[in-house]
């Protein structure tokens, strides 16, 4: 194994827009921030939440994913920690149980990456020593759903493309106040003014997905940061439109992350069962 702090990985790998997806956590953060104070411009206000995440540094990360699948609501959980000035990250995502209620997933380690996502236990017939390494910028979703997690900047960054937005006022998050926003952003206009390392992703899902804007709730403490954002996507899958909620919360700014991505004899290049 290798330690790399930032930049794009090396290697190949392919994977599919397979949706996984939901988790919801608690959110403590490490020091209570001032309380939020309304925006003269809720549009600015989330537009800047990317920027007060990057002065920020680090965080601790839980995911949700949820869609409904045959009638059953499916829920996969997420919970890591994740570098907004590198850009790297990374999560332990599990799986839910079987329609019989039998469990037997193993977790999925994902590293997330400017470009690409690692993927550890993904799929029958990898071995259990080998990584799956996607290229995200080559998938239909840009990574916004298909790895049953947002990467948290790519969810941040989304934000930069709001169309419209109201303040809907204060709330109590898990006893930090916060100022809640909602509205619409546009997936293509986001890939336009996006951080450089988030631009292909997003381009591909701007491509990807069958309806450019994406409804939000997101929830910005006294310092800017985003502490929760929760978007609606829609995307067609064999003919039929699914939906797709994905949940993403932050706190415990300031810790440590640190992201080992595998060395290329890691890494396993055969077919990916789906």
């Amino acid at each position: 194994m290798t330690v790399q702090e930032y930049g794009r990985p090396q290697g190949r790998g392919s994977g599919t827009f397979t949706v996984t997806a939901v988790l919801v956590g608690s959110l403590v953060g490490c020091a209570a921030p001032p309380d939020p104070k309304p925006a003269a411009d809720p549009a600015l206000a989330v537009r800047g939440a990317a920027d007060a995440l990057t002065r920020a540094g680090t965080a601790k990360a839980s995911t949700a994913m949820e869609m409904a699948s045959g009638g059953t609501r499916v829920t996969i959980r997420g919970e890591g920690g994740y570098d907004f000035r590198r850009r790297t990250g990374h999560l332990q995502v599990v799986l839910p149980k079987d329609p019989a209620g039998t469990g037997g997933h193993r977790p999925i380690t994902e590293l997330l990456t400017p470009g690409a996502l690692y993927m550890k236990n993904r799929g029958a017939g990898v071995p259990a020593d080998k990584w799956v390494r996607v290229d995200t910028t080559a998938l239909d979703d840009g990574n916004l759903v298909t790895g049953g997690a947002t990467d948290p900047a790519a969810a941040a960054e989304l934000l930069r493309g709001v169309r419209e937005v109201a303040y809907l006022g204060e709330i109590d998050l898990a006893g930090v106040r916060v100022g809640h926003y909602r509205g619409v952003a546009d997936i293509a206009h986001a890939a336009r003014v996006a951080s450089p390392q988030l631009r292909g992703p997003l381009a591909a899902a701007a491509k990807g997905f069958s309806d450019d804007a994406v409804p939000f709730d997101a929830y910005l403490d006294g310092e800017g940061r985003l502490r929760k954002v929760r978007h609606r996507f829609s995307f067609s899958n064999q003919g039929r439109t699914v939906a797709v909620a994905s949940t993403t919360l932050l706190y415990g700014f300031g810790v440590p992350v640190r992201v080992v991505l595998p060395d290329r004899r890691d890494l396993y290049d055969g077919k990916v069962a789906t």
